[in-house]
């Protein structure tokens, strides 16, 4: 089975974002789709090893930024490369809104929010899916909407050059992420963007 098929679906991208006990916490996605227009309803797929996976299920509620073609890679760096229980990712970062269900929307490099209430929950083993009605929803600019081939054409920046190394290094095809191993293992996930082992390629 050739998952390189994946990177064939079209997606949009998304920062994902929630708030729970006066803790804000937001992630990258790229799985969000209107589920029903009456009422309207939207679904998430959200990993599990995400902390904001578990903000949003104590707290059910999430916001939606959708993700414009003007954002830049520190966007994805601020959202996508640290877990929320490490780091404050809202630390010293002044582009948002709180919204009437107290979490954060993003107004730099995105065109538009979703505030939303969660409805129902699916688990379909690494990922749990949210329905959720929406509540709010925003047009913050006309910048058309970025796909997944947007970020890796365009808005990831090219991997450098590094000096020659005996080690094998392994690099993820998604955010970038290089670790040095002779082989991974099959359940090796990406520390970073928490991609499988199938979306590492070898470098050397």
């Amino acid at each position: 089975m050739d998952t390189k098929v994946l990177h064939n679906l079209s997606y949009g991208l998304f920062v994902l974002s929630t708030h729970l006990d006066g803790k804000d916490n937001a992630c990258i996605i790229n799985t969000a789709i209107q589920a029903g227009s009456d009422p309207l309803t939207v679904s998430i797929a959200v990993n599990k090893l995400n902390y904001t996976h578990d903000l949003i299920k104590e707290s059910g509620i999430f916001n939606l930024s959708v993700i414009s073609k003007d954002a830049k890679f520190d966007l994805f760096k601020r959202f996508g490369f640290a877990s929320g229980r490490e780091v404050d990712k809202f630390e010293g970062y002044l582009n948002t809104i709180r919204t009437f269900n107290d979490a954060l929307v993003i107004t730099e490099g995105t065109n538009s929010y979703m505030s939303c209430w969660v409805t129902d929950t699916m688990d379909i083993g690494s990922h749990t899916i949210f329905v959720a009605r929406v509540a709010d929803m925003q047009v913050l600019s006309k910048e058309p909407s970025a796909t997944y081939a947007d970020y890796h054409a365009t808005i990831k920046p090219k991997p450098t050059q590094s000096a020659p190394s005996n080690k094998t290094k392994w690099r993820c095809s998604v955010c970038g992420y290089e670790v040095e191993a002779e082989e991974l293992p099959d359940d090796y996930i990406c520390p970073i963007c928490k991609h499988p082992k199938s979306d590492f390629v070898k470098v050397n």
